[in-house]
């Protein structure tokens, strides 16, 4: 199985795709996440962080290099679940060739919707594990110790492009640049539209259905 998620910032896909990880039991892959660890890493420059603090995309080829290794890896044979990837015609073009390399198919591409009001909100109040990337909220999924990540201890952390000045900058990058990607599935008739104006529990079950068919 091979599951796409999409959406705007803040709308919900890190939680869904650890949702789904548990059910299926495929990897859940983030492009965001695996940027931000040549980051923290030391492997990537200044730029890189300066680009990902900004809520910018980063370059193609940067991005088909990291994610390409990481989907070549064995854990990734069944299935896999990606989140932020692509974010670009020409990277939704790049895993086509992928998949079709490895003899499969993309089984469905999920797009997220709420609105802006609602992705701002949800933005402003997330926080993430500096050390496993766990993703917590200060209201709907809060950890059992104020500012500790419940699985691994770690200090849990507002991430630069999670802060309300690079938020809207980060959506109309979105509306820019990724949304196109959203026609390239339509025409495909791989895509299933999603309310996540409701609760986490309806969310998750509403995925599950459109990717079992």
């Amino acid at each position: 199985m091979i599951a796409v998620l999409f959406g705007v910032p803040g709308v919900g896909k890190g939680t869904i795709a650890a949702m789904l990880n548990k059910k299926y039991g495929i990897p859940h892959i983030s492009s965001g996440n695996l940027l931000r660890e040549l980051v923290q890493k030391g492997i990537a420059g200044e730029d890189l962080k300066s680009i990902i603090d900004k809520g910018y995309l980063v370059q193609d080829l940067l991005v088909y290099k990291i994610v390409g290794d990481r989907l070549k890896e064995k854990e990734c044979e069944k299935g896999f679940i990606l989140d932020g990837f692509p974010r670009t015609v020409a990277q939704a073009e790049f895993l086509d060739d992928f998949v079709k390399q490895k003899s499969t198919n993309i089984t469905k591409v999920i797009n997220f919707k709420a609105s802006e009001k609602t992705v701002i909100k949800r933005l402003g109040g997330r926080r993430m594990c500096s050390k496993c990337d766990a993703i917590y909220h200060l209201q709907n999924i809060k950890p059992k110790k104020a500012g500790i990540c419940d699985k691994c201890g770690g200090e849990l952390i507002q991430r630069e492009d999670d802060k309300p000045e690079v938020i809207k900058n980060r959506i109309e990058v979105y509306k820019k640049q990724t949304a196109p990607v959203i026609d390239f599935y339509e025409k495909k008739r791989l895509l299933a539209d999603i309310d996540t104006e409701k609760p986490i529990e309806e969310i998750f079950e509403d995925t599950c259905r459109a990717i079992d068919g």
